[in-house]
This record gives C-alpha cells, structure tokens and sequence, in this order.
C-alpha cells in the first residue's frame, strides 16, 4: 500500500530568505520538493538552486562512509573505514595534540554551509565540545563583520528595516545586491511597491539581473559607496528637505557630521565613484523628496578595505531624511539581530582563556610556528573554495604534522587534504531551527528521510567523539530536541508562545515583532539612544583598489553566482552546465588597450596567483572593472583554481571582515 505524507522543513543555505519548504515522502523516498504556499515569504517558490535539491541529495558522489586517506594530502585518494576506527583514530590523535601542545592547538573551523541553531554555525553545534578540551576559539567573520559592525556604530544593531515593508516604500535603492540571484523572495515585495507607483534604483559595479529590472541602475566603482552616500546627503541638504526634526530629537553627532557631507558635493563623488555628476544630483533630488526610502544592502558591499565604514554611512542616510519614521523606510541588511536566541555553547568548559582564531585568516594561522595549528577540524566549511588567498592555504594543508578532520557530504577540494573525512547529513535528514537574516520567521526542519549510508548529523557527530574521548559532562550529549528546548527559553518577549511543538506543528512562525515593523521607534539601542552620526574624517574609507599605482589596474570584483550557493551545488552536473564555462568580464576600453578579444582564453593573474578563463567583453561592468563569479570548485576548474587563488588574506576596517571585492589584477593572452 503507497503511503505518501508531506513533511514540513526549512532550507539550511547561506541566503537571507531561509525558506519554508514541504518535502514529499512516498513509501519512505523523498520524491518532490516545493517552497511552502502557506508562509508569507517563501509564497510556494524556491530558487534554481534548491529547487534539484532532492537530487543533489541522492548524487553519486555523495559521501555515505568514513574514510581515511592513503594518497598523499591533496590527492583525494581514501580507504573507507569503521565509524569506530574513525572515532578511535581521532580520540587518539586528538588526545596526544593536547597532552603535547594543549587544547588551543585544535582550531574548530566552521563555516556558514548551514545557518541552523542545531546543526550549524548560529548555534551549538560542537562549541561545547571544543570547550571542553580548550580548542581555540573560531571567530566566524568571513560573511558579514565589517557591515554589522558599521551599522552597530551608527544604529547600535545591525538591524533594521522588516523585508517586507518594501511593499511600502516609494524609493527603493538596491545597493550592492543582486536580489534576483541572492534572496529573490524579496523581489516580490518590490514589486508590489512598484504597483503603487514605486522608483527602483539598482546601485552596482556590475549590471545584474537585478540591475536590468530596475528603473534606473548606477554603476559604481567598487569601495566608493561611503562617498556615494556622502553626495546623496549633499544634495538633500541643498534642497533643504533634511528632516530637521528628526534630527534635533533622535541623533547625536549632527553638526559635525553636516560639515562631513558638505566635503562630498556630487563633483567629488563623481570622480570618485565614476557616476556622472549629473546622475548623482538627480538621484539626490529623487531622495530628498521621495518618503519613504527604503535602502537594501547585503553583504557584497562590505568585502573591502573601508566595508564597514560604508554600512556606518549608509546608515546615516534615513538619519537626515527622517526615514526611520515610516514603514518602508530606512536601511536592510540582516534581521539576525532581532532574533533572541542565544546557544549556551558553556564557555564554563574551559578550564581557562583561549585565543581566538580568525576565519578570514586562515593561511595565516596555519603557517604559525610558535603557536601551531596541530588539528583543524572543518565542518559546514570549503575553505579551499570559498577563503582567501587560495595557493597559501593548499600549502598550509599539505602540512605533514597537520592532523585534518572534514565532515562533509561531497568530496569538496577540502576534503582531499583531509585524514578523515566523516559522511555529514543533509537537510532532508535531521531536526533543525532557522530564521532567516532576511525576514522576521523562525523556521523548523524535521527530517523527512533516514540518513543514508552512515552518515550522522553533526549534532551526532560530536555526541560520539565525545563519548569516545571519555567526557562525562552531561551538556554534551543533549538531544536535537533538548538543544531546541533551550534555544527558545530565553524569555525574550519576541519568543513568546514560540515553542518546539508549535513549530513541529506549523513549520514556521513569526516571531513577535509589530506587523509593519517600523524599528527605532522607542529609541536606538546606541550608548545615545540616539543615531550616533560618524566623527569627522570617519564617514569615508577608500578602498584598497582606488588608486592603481603597481603593474595591476584592474579591479576585480567576484560575485555570487546564479546557480551555486558559495561552493553548494558546485559540483551538481545540471547547474555546473547551466553556469557555463568559467569566464571574466571585461570593459571593451580595457580590452581593447590590452588587444584582447571576446571569447579569448586569458591569463587572470597578480601576486598571489593566476587562473585560465574566458573572456566575455561587455558592457556589463565599467572602465577599470573586471569580474567573475564565485562558487567554483578549483579542481573542477582549469588550472585547479577559482577566483579567490587571486584574493589577498587582508582586513576589512572593522572585525577583520574578509576583501574580496577589493584586490588588482592583470589580463594577458593565455599561452
């Protein structure tokens, strides 16, 4: 007898819109998978990425055993083992790394493969375990640092503006985002602002797919945003339309910050950013008469060298128009702030202070001699795909006294300098709780379909390494569903009545917040309680590529691709062909001074390295701009690179956040 039931779920990736989903199980299979109708965001849609996701799930080169490797590091070649070999090996290894350098020479490197309170980086997954044997601290900065740290400066939170009340705005500016490839849900709500008679402006290095939807789209240099913002403000100031009342009551720092914007009139802006003065002007005067302005900025726009001070100064913008007032009005970037969950990772574990390890830093931490790196366990993470400054971390990973443990669910280019490679889980297969860093929903995720093979959640996972070094405190083996319980107990008034079996039983829930939300009505949760503009000289940081005085003048900008998630779904056969050949985008004028032609294969190249692609001559970026997405696996790619073999390991100006957008390099024939 066919036995077909709908099980409730949630997507797991690295995107603001953490969508609510139904799988569909017949006869124990899990057959389709659709977006869930019922929830206000997702509205029945998922994207081209997660829409194969039941296949990518049942891949051929799905990772369903430990192994342990018998190639040489960085040959991929592995025996399949026991999990009790594997956990023997590594209860062995692990003990022998601290009685020799203690517990910090462990660094537990986790990435943003999944955004789950169970399972992944926001919550406690292994962090009490690493307590427990004084492993370094992971600081997990890689994403978006640099931003949250420019608005806490201006907002005190990273928060803002509820997704939705977009519907509400009357002036949309889509700055650096690409929201029909990064968080599309959003898109709707867009949309219904333009049925009522909404202005959109796509604000971009690179003319997206957004940008070609918009009504009117700026090319910007990479890094200039600040002074953009800056101009903006000039022109609103010039047409007396700053909402002084606002000002006088709900910010700090106003008579300094004016004389700052007064530094930046349209003329200046425009040899900075490469906007033309007369589109500056323009757009300043849409704004200054335009309520409400609704801002969106994600987390591209903040990978350069003044990243956070460019958050800190767009944040300023609904400061002097007044636009915090309204629903639809003010800046978006991440709703994680208003999220009142707080994993007890017990830092009470740690016998003493440990130092903190830095994610955007890896090469770096792992060519330390004095304090070396003895292990490094990676989880959620593709650090060969997705870090900076590529060629040093492969060097880094061949160390011989490296001990390197991957658990992962495909053989990623991480997972062949791994020792041990445990078989990680995928969503469809354990319990999990979301919200999504891009509207106002918790979101829970029941597994639908048994594990194939052996592999185990990464809840699991460290239940039975734990188990298998001796531990006996009793946190570490709390279930999936204790974990949840906790999560939800903080007693924060936006979690009332939120509990685990309600969201077993809905799938989703908003959490307690006004609908419209219009934040900062009660005050900024800043020392002030005030906005606090930026002092003088603090509202503009160039970037690292604004003035091109070595033998590279190109800036090179890597985006999100269409059909990859970061490195997810970089090897599905179906999306890696709809990607297309890997190529690099050029200007005709840059092309042309350097006699390159469309369609050649070039050299991409500087210091750190080089890579071999295709060139596409467009008009898609401007003058001095060239680009090319992220996402693929360098062994899947000529010369057995991606484009962060070109990135520099630098420091944003705030919380070490990462500068992928901000690094020089040259385009030559191919030989």
């Amino acid at each position: 007898m066919t036995r077909e039931l709908n099980v409730l779920g949630a997507c797991p990736l690295d995107c603001p819109d953490t969508c609510s989903w139904v799988v569909t199980v017949k006869d124990g299979e899990a057959v389709r998978l659709r977006g869930n109708r019922e929830n206000p965001y997702t509205r029945g849609a998922l994207c081209v990425k997660v829409n194969r996701y039941l296949e990518h799930a049942k891949a051929a080169d799905r990772i369903l055993h430990p192994m342990r490797r018998v190639g040489p590091k960085g040959s991929g070649r592995f025996e399949r083992i026991s999990w009790d070999e594997a956990l023997d090996e590594i209860a062995e290894r692990l003990t022998s790394i601290i009685d020799e350098y203690g517990g910090e020479a462990i660094w537990p490197y986790q990435g943003t493969g999944t955004l789950g309170y169970i399972q992944g980086e926001t919550g406690e997954a292994g962090r009490r375990l690493w307590n427990a044997l004084g492993a370094s601290r992971h600081d997990l900065n890689i994403c978006s640092r640099a931003g949250n740290l420019g608005l806490q400066h201006t907002n005190g939170t990273p928060g803002g503006m509820d997704p939705e009340t977009f519907a509400q705005s009357k002036l949309i500016l889509l700055w650096g985002t690409n929201t029909l490839t990064s968080g599309h849900h959003l898109w709707k709500f867009i949309q219904d602002a333009r049925a009522d008679g909404a202005h959109v402006v796509a604000i971009d290095p690179i003319r997206t797919r957004t940008a070609d939807q918009a009504d009117e789209y700026l090319a910007i240099r990479p890094g200039t945003d600040a002074a953009l913002a800056l101009a903006l403000m000039h022109v609103v100031l010039d047409e007396g339309a700053e909402d002084r009342d606002y000002l006088e009551n709900h910010t700090t720092g106003w008579e300094d910050f004016q004389r700052e914007i007064r530094r930046y009139p349209p003329s200046v802006a425009a040899e900075i950013t490469g906007i033309p003065e007369k589109d500056i002007r323009a757009l300043g005067v849409r704004l200054a008469h335009t309520r409400p302005t609704g801002i969106r900025a994600t987390m591209g726009i903040q990978r350069h060298r003044g990243g956070g001070t460019a958050m800190r100064t767009i944040a300023c913008i609904p400061g002097v128009t007044g636009d915090w007032r309204y629903p639809g009005g003010g800046v978006a970037y991440s709703t994680s702030a208003y999220v009142p969950i707080t994993a007890d990772t017990r830092p009470d574990l740690l016998a003493k202070p440990v130092r903190s390890l830095t994610m955007t830093r890896l090469a770096e931490g792992l060519e330390d001699t004095v304090n070396p790196v003895k292990c490094l366990w990676v989880y959620g993470a593709n650090p060969m795909g997705s870090t900076s400054d590529q060629n040093r971390i492969r060097r880094g990973l061949l160390r011989d006294d490296l001990f390197t443990v991957v658990m992962e669910q495909f053989p990623t280019d991480t997972v062949d300098y791994a020792d041990i490679v445990l078989p990680a889980t995928m969503q469809i297969e354990h319990f999990d709780l979301h919200a999504g860093y891009g509207h106002m929903y918790l979101v829970w995720n029941e597994p639908a379909v048994p594990p194939p093979g052996e592999c185990l959640s990464t809840t699991e996972t460290f239940r039975r390494v734990a188990r298998r070094l001796g531990l006996t405190e009793p946190s570490l083996y709390d279930s999936d569903l204790e974990i949840a319980e906790q999560l939800l107990s903080s007693g924060h008034p936006a979690l009332e009545g939120i509990t685990v079996e309600r969201l077993r039983r809905e799938g989703w829930v908003r959490m307690n917040y006004p609908d419209p939300f219009v934040p900062f009505t009660e005050g900024f949760p800043t020392a002030s309680g005030k906005l606090e503009f930026p002092p003088a000289g603090q509202a503009y940081v160039e970037p690292f590529t604004a003035r091109a005085e070595g033998p590279y003048k190109l800036t090179l900008v890597t985006p999100a691709a269409h059909t990859f998630l970061n490195t997810t779904f970089g090897n599905n056969p179906e999306l890696v062909r709809r990607a297309g050949t890997p190529a690099i985008m050029i200007s005709e004028k840059d092309a042309a001074d350097r006699g390159l032609a469309d369609g050649q294969r070039v050299r991409v190249f500087n210091d750190n390295g080089e890579m071999t692609m295709e060139l596409r001559v467009t008009d898609r970026v401007g003058a001095g701009v060239v680009a090319t997405t992220k996402g693929n696996w360098p062994k899947l790619s000529p010369g057995g690179v991606n484009a962060n073999v070109l990135v520099d390991e630098r420091d944003a100006d705030m919380g070490r956040g990462a500068v992928y957008h901000d690094n020089f390099v040259e385009i030559a024939p191919a030989p």
